[in-house]
């Protein structure tokens, strides 16, 4: 095969793969942009707010570490929704029945029919268990996202180092001979006698 043949296939399949990691970069950017914005829109709506500093749960080591960063934000990214999720209302919903879930709590109220406590406990756990399910599918959303990001600046900076190794490639084929081969078994000379 021509030499000149070899790097025209390749700098053109380096072309195409150049066209392709870009048109993925955009893809996976606008799918960052969607999830982000989306999230954001969404919780924003919920108007769901941190305790200020100042708040006495602030105290609580079940709270306090995990959401003193937040202190009187609005939650509106996945990262606050998680925390908000996992480290305030999962340390209520602990507090509602001596730690039990909203199952076991359900049962024993099915059980005890008459028990209005154990029936507020029922509607507290699930409405409490039902947001926390909500904020945690936001934050998953909002974690795909972010991967999204990662891919789509990964698939940019390959098509950069693609785009580079392509006019390489073009330019190499300009600067060898029109009959150079490769892959060629060496020719030998007939030796005079």
């Amino acid at each position: 095969m021509r030499r000149r043949t070899f790097d025209t296939l390749m700098a053109t399949g380096g072309l195409v793969m150049t066209l392709v990691l870009l048109v993925a970069g955009a893809l996976l950017f606008v799918g960052y942009d969607f999830a982000n914005s989306n999230v954001e829109d969404n919780l924003k709506a919920q108007n769901i707010f941190f305790p200020k500093a100042d708040n006495p749960q602030m105290e609580d080591p079940r709270i306090g570490p995990f959401v003193k960063q937040y202190a009187g934000q609005q939650v509106v990214t996945g990262a606050q929704a998680e925390a908000y999720a996992n480290h305030y209302i999962a340390v209520h919903l602990e507090d509602v029945n001596e730690g039990k879930t909203y199952a076991e709590t359900s049962t024993q109220s099915r059980a005890n029919p008459d028990n209005a406590e154990l029936s507020a406990a029922v509607q507290t756990l699930f409405r409490g268990e039902t947001l926390r399910g909500l904020l945690l599918n936001a934050y998953a959303f909002w974690k795909l996202g972010q991967i999204a990001l990662l891919a789509s600046i990964a698939a940019f900076v390959t098509a950069a180092l693609m785009g580079l190794l392509t006019v390489l490639g073009f330019w190499h084929r300009k600067r060898v001979p029109a009959d150079q081969e490769i892959l060629a078994p060496p020719i030998k000379m007939a030796q005079a006698v």
